[in-house]
């Protein structure tokens, strides 16, 4: 045998192999994944439709990948109009160029590509992804993120025998376009048509769905097993209740922080939310469960199909789920789903990304530099237009976003000159931008002055959930506030008629979107940006990406889609971790020694 080439030492390529080994054993991981965002055909409520699929899957795939791994997602739109993917309650540390909204990035043209990178910093937890503009959420397009502890750091429970993703969305028969057209008329597009779970329609649990034939989704266990179950409100409009018959719902994380372990009977879960239980298959086994998730606080359907209906199967199973499905909590009765909201609480002696030998973060002994108080309000005609306002203003997305806007020194884009409380002035129609101070730690009430339950999202951040309450919030409101114990998280609701107020410390840099997820509110202007910039450190932002789309004021920077580098391959064909070099390596090692 002889080593190659010729003039290397068999030694000599060891000892560069073990070196390059340890090079690779302390670099974070890379996972490549190649995605066609395009059109499929389905009848999840027994009327054929145009969904919105990824690679030819209704929910789309689930990226499941571990904490500081780097992540990319090339994706393809074969869409017939713009798209962008946004990837719900991941931080982007540094890094809100790959945020995938309006206000960072130029969407997608259609038959275009356009390659995502970004590293899951410090982080763990469920969360999912979904396109952000153009209603396209309403006709799906949506799929789970997991984020995965790495092996030195302990999860605070008995690893589960196995692991559920589960979307639960309100569901509507006309398509996206046609319910975008509606919003800006001022049709209300009402109750939704049906309640899906996993992009499936209701089990026939009632004589009427019987007759539909319909397919409905299956979750199979083994008796007295466990199975963590991530459920997320994927919806555009409705809180949903989720619940499982027979079976308590052990909570134990939210959007990336380990709560306090407690068990309910049922979840209200509301638009944009993601919550983590353990399920114990602790039942007899002789038949089938149902799993419901059913609407709150709107006026319910009189169709069946209104409530989303799966089954838990045990492989003991000897017949179907019977009797009546499980109570909801009262319909009217907002004051139950507050209450629960306020018993989820932070688990501060768990480590999530990192370890916590040091307990909690103490946010309620840092000084609040910035208070803003957002009101949001009932849709109005502003300039003969249907618009939705936070402080009075409707958010207008420009042509030129404003990250590319603020990087080539663009001026005239945007205002840094949200207001910090209502103004008494007339509503109106403006891109106006929050300014936000760097390391500066906020606190943020959202007031909601509508008569429907507002989901608000902030990307970039987790924000501790501190305070809520029915009224109006006063200076006073403060001492009703958890300072201990607050769950940290991206995304709350806030009941009409009340407010929830929120701390969230600004260590991340960027140009990041405030907005209320219910897709109407949203799309018709409830949103604005936090600008967050570094004064001192150039570098604490990442560089705009070299695959940059430009639009707008800055369309003439535009390459040809030819001459942009892309990645292509399927998630698991490319998949580049310290492993696969090392087993790469050693491949090259050995066929060299073979020689």
């Amino acid at each position: 045998m002889r080593c190659s080439p010729p003039h290397l030492p068999c030694t000599s390529l060891v000892v560069l192999f073990l070196s390059v080994a340890t090079v690779c054993l302390a670099a974070d991981p890379y996972v490549f994944f190649d995605w066609t965002v395009s059109y499929l055909t389905a009848s999840p409520l027994g009327t054929r439709q145009q969904v919105i699929g990824i690679n030819g899957q209704f929910p789309g795939p689930i990226l499941n990948v571990t904490t500081n791994w780097n992540v990319v997602v090339n994706v393809k739109n074969n869409l017939d109009e713009p798209l962008l993917l946004t990837w719900n309650g991941i931080q982007h540390r540094k890094n809100s160029w790959q945020d995938g909204v309006l206000g960072t990035n130029c969407p997608i043209p259609s038959g275009w590509n356009w390659t995502y990178e970004f590293q899951v910093k410090d982080q763990i937890g469920s969360f999912f992804y979904f396109p952000s503009t153009n209603f396209q959420r309403a006709a799906g397009g949506y799929g789970g993120i997991i984020i995965n502890n790495r092996d030195i750091i302990p999860v605070p429970f008995l690893l589960p025998d196995g692991d559920v993703t589960l979307f639960i969305s309100d569901w509507f028969t006309k398509s996206h376009k046609k319910l975008r057209k509606d919003v800006e008329t001022k049709i209300d597009f009402g109750a939704p048509d049906g309640i899906l779970m996993n992009g499936f329609g209701p089990f026939p649990y009632s004589s009427e769905l019987a007759s539909g034939g319909f397919p409905y989704g299956t979750i199979n266990v083994e008796p007295g097993r466990t199975y963590r179950f991530r459920v997320h409100n994927s919806g555009i409009a409705t809180t949903l209740n989720f619940r499982i018959q027979n079976h308590n719902l052990l909570l134990v994380e939210t959007e990336g922080s380990y709560t306090v372990q407690q068990n309910y009977t049922n979840m209200d879960i509301h638009v944009g939310q993601s919550f983590s239980f353990l399920v114990t298959m602790d039942q007899s086994g002789s038949n089938d469960y149902y799993i419901v998730a059913s609407t709150r606080f709107t006026k319910s359907s009189s169709s069946p199909k209104a409530t989303g209906v799966a089954i838990l199967h045990y492989s003991s199973s000897q017949g179907p789920a019977s009797g009546p499905l499980p109570d909801p909590p009262i319909e009217s009765d907002t004051s139950f789903s507050m209450n629960q909201a306020r018993s989820i609480r932070l688990n501060v002696s768990a480590g999530a990304a990192r370890p916590n030998p040091q307990g909690s973060f103490k946010y309620g002994e840092i000084t609040v530099t910035d208070v803003y108080v957002i009101v949001n309000r009932p849709p109005e005609k502003i300039d003969g237009r249907l618009r939705a306002t936070l402080n009075g203003i409707s958010y207008l997305p420009p042509s030129t976003p404003l990250k590319l806007a603020q990087q080539y020194n663009i001026s005239g884009v945007y205002k840094l000159d949200f207001p910090k409380r209502p103004m008494n002035r007339h509503p109106k129609v403006d891109t106006s931008v929050m300014n936000g101070t760097y390391k500066g730690f906020m606190e943020i009430i959202f007031q909601n002055s509508d008569t429907t339950v507002k989901s608000y999202h902030l990307d970039g951040y987790a924000f501790f959930v501190v305070g809520m309450d029915f009224g109006l919030w006063t200076e006073n409101s403060r001492s009703l506030y958890n300072k201990g114990d607050g769950v940290a998280r991206s995304t709350t609701q806030v009941f009409p008629g009340a407010w929830t107020a929120i701390l969230v410390y600004l260590d991340n840099a960027g140009m990041w979107n405030l907005r209320i997820d219910n897709l109407a509110s949203w799309y018709l202007g409830q949103e604005v940006y936090l600008n967050v910039v570094n004064p001192e450190i150039d570098t604490s932002e990442n560089s705009i990406p070299e695959n940059t789309i430009y639009c707008g004021r800055l369309s003439p920077l535009q390459r040809d889609q030819s001459q942009r580098v892309n990645f292509s391959g399927s998630p698991r064909s490319i998949f580049a971790t310290s492993r696969g070099i090392l087993l790469a390596l050693f491949a090259i090692l050995i066929i060299s020694l073979a020689r």
